[in-house]
């Protein structure tokens, strides 16, 4: 599990003895990443205190965005699957077995979902807030033609092949890394699968959707352009393969058709 952290030494706590203990329960074997982005506060002491063996911290010098800290703790993990959790996601917990059963079946990505069939919303966001959300996820639908709906809940499983090829490949840094991640995963051909999950809104949400639209906008057409690179250069070294007798790899990714 990854969990990316900027001054949460309030509820971190809570979040990963919550995991440690559901995993331990389950008799599953599991490690917690828990990657500080160079938190001003005793978010890393906090984590440190509860003197867990299954529990890492990586710390960022400076501040590197969300993107970025996910990035690196996909990276570094070994598991075979790889759980992004945001720091008060606890309570979906109880949506992980249905998850893993979804990758059990055959996806490579299951992302957990506010707005998909059977989500349970404990505590739902300010109208204000899910209006400017609902704003974004269409800015992203028509930008990187993405169509899952739910792109920046923070509660998604990857396989961890599917995870090293699309991190590895990652240019955005920041909180909008989420839908360049979901984009780019379907253009290299990899099963995204979105499902309904527990969710409860915290309140005191430091992003405000309104100063950040014309950012968002750039990162995601910058975001598109690479994920046009990544998977034309991928289109390429298909062509070139098959160029060559080579035996055909089980499993190996496909890459879809540029849709423009």
């Amino acid at each position: 599990m990854i969990i990316p952290a900027y001054c949460e030494e309030v509820g971190i706590a809570h979040t990963i003895t919550s995991v440690h203990s559901q995993m331990t329960a389950e008799g599953l074997s599991f490690e917690i990443i828990v990657v500080d982005n160079a938190s001003t506060d005793e978010t890393v002491r906090a984590v440190q205190d509860l003197h867990l063996s299954d529990v890492r911290v990586l710390v960022n010098e400076t501040n590197r965005g969300k993107g970025w800290s996910v990035r690196r703790g996909m990276l570094d993990a070994t598991g075979a699957l790889r759980l992004h959790c945001d720091a008060d996601c606890a309570p979906s917990l109880a949506s992980f077995d249905i998850m893993r059963n979804l990758i059990t079946a055959g996806a490579d990505v299951v992302v957990g979902s506010r707005l998909g069939p059977g989500a349970d919303i404990g505590q739902k966001q300010p109208l204000m807030r899910r209006v400017a959300g609902s704003s974004f996820q269409t800015l992203c639908r028509i930008i990187l033609r993405e169509p899952t709906r739910d792109r920046f809940c923070g509660f998604k499983l990857w396989k961890a092949s599917a995870a090293e090829d699309v991190f590895s490949n990652l240019s955005l840094e920041g909180w909008t890394f989420d839908a360049e991640a979901l984009a780019l995963a379907r253009r290299l051909g990899y099963g995204v699968v979105e499902t309904g999950i527990v969710w409860a809104d915290r309140e005191g949400s430091r992003l405000s959707m309104l100063k950040v639209l014309f950012p968002v906008t750039r990162e995601l057409l910058a975001a598109r352009r690479n994920v046009k690179r990544v998977a034309s250069a991928r289109s390429k070294e298909g062509v070139d393969r098959l160029s060559k007798p080579v035996d055909h790899v089980p499993g190996e990714p496909r890459v879809t058709a540029d849709p423009d």
